[in-house]
């Protein structure tokens, strides 16, 4: 097993959008190297090769665990695979990068977590907003707009082609507004630092390429302790619209803060995994007025410029589990986040289910 300082032997499991960007993360970056890559098809030659070829290459999680005894376990694999790899690496004694959401159930990820202090190893879940200086950066300007807070948010995809084999892929297990929802839950949760009491939702299903129980579109509303209330709406699918299919809003007494993605609505490109990150300005606006009723102060842009494409946010990633490994830093918090920003997405889910409030 690896020193303080030794090279991360990482075993890279699922090798689609984000598997390969980890492992092209893990492939550049000091401090890491790939013993091992896994796939049920045909993704990992096309990684192997893509990275320059000469990797180990496995159909089989617990065969490339024993062959390769890595250090760390990526795992990018679909939902419902996700608690059961974890456990797994953790009984192997490997350090754990995860995609979200950390298991497919509540209770699943409690399982990792338990497991992860149990072993006393690193779990890292890939909340990669949390590594995206403009997204601080909206979190913190929302800070400033005083309480409570009105969370206006939505990421729409009319996806086609091989994203929306991807989606139907991931709806056999969870809906949109799980999946992608965790993320702006838990930048709600930063943003109100306030406990969520109840939620509403509704969803639609719009098509029959999906299981029968489930649905393409999905909107929530969380209301806060502190009086906040936040929405966040997901549809997937080559029917949906992409008029307005990016809004990321939040008012509070003193103004307003919007991420405005100029370019990718103005290119129709929902399905295109840099434009979700893209955030290209942060427009602030101020509520003060004068004795006329006139606002005292412009609306101000803060232009993200050089802000890192969805590679570079991956290589952050990778870095911060580095150093979550050798420096031994406490990831308790990190973990409770993201069990809880997966509680509340999970009632979500079962008030569309059921049509009623779901209280937290």
């Amino acid at each position: 097993m690896s020193t303080p300082n030794s090279t991360v032997r990482v075993l890279v499991v699922g090798c689609g959008n984000m598997g390969a960007s980890h492992a092209i993360a893990y492939s550049t970056l000091d401090g890491f190297e790939i013993c091992g890559i896994v796939s049920t098809g045909k993704s990992k030659e096309v990684l192997n090769e893509r990275l320059g070829g000469g990797y180990p290459l496995f159909s089989d999680v617990a065969t490339a665990l024993q062959e390769t005894k890595p250090d760390a376990v990526c795992i990018s694999t679909y939902p419902d695979t996700h608690e059961a790899f974890a456990m797994l690496a953790l009984e192997h004694g490997c350090h754990v990068f995860i995609e979200k959401p950390l298991a497919d159930t509540v209770e699943g990820s409690e399982r990792v977590v338990a497991a992860a202090e149990k072993a006393g190893k690193k779990v890292v879940v890939g909340y990669i907003l949390r590594q995206h200086p403009s997204w601080e950066k909206f979190i913190e300007v929302a800070h400033e707009m005083g309480k409570p807070l009105v969370m206006r948010m939505n990421l729409n995809q009319q996806s086609h082609g091989g994203m929306w084999t991807v989606h139907r892929n991931l709806m056999k297990s969870l809906s949109p507004i799980v999946d992608c929802g965790v993320h702006y839950i838990d930048v709600m949760c930063q943003m109100t630092r306030s406990k969520p009491l109840q939620v509403n939702a509704i969803g639609a299903r719009l098509t029959d390429e999906i299981p029968s129980g489930n649905y393409n579109y999905g909107q929530l509303q969380i209301r806060f302790e502190d009086g906040s209330v936040g929405w966040y709406e997901a549809g997937w699918g080559p029917m949906m619209s992409e008029t307005a299919f990016f809004v990321k809003d939040v008012i509070g007494p003193k103004g307003c803060v919007s991420i405005v993605a100029k370019n990718a609505g103005a290119a129709g490109k929902s399905d295109n995994v840099d434009s979700h990150t893209k955030t290209e300005s942060l427009r602030v606006h101020y509520a003060p007025l004068d004795q006329n009723d006139q606002f005292v102060q412009e609306d101000t842009w803060i232009d993200m410029q050089d802000e890192p494409d969805h590679q570079e946010l991956c290589n952050r990633e990778q870095r911060y589990f580095l150093k979550a490994i050798r420096e031994n830093i406490d990831l308790s918090d990190h973990l409770q986040d993201a069990v809880n920003s997966l509680r509340i997405a999970f009632a979500c889910d079962e008030s569309v289910r059921t049509g009623q409030p779901v209280m937290l």
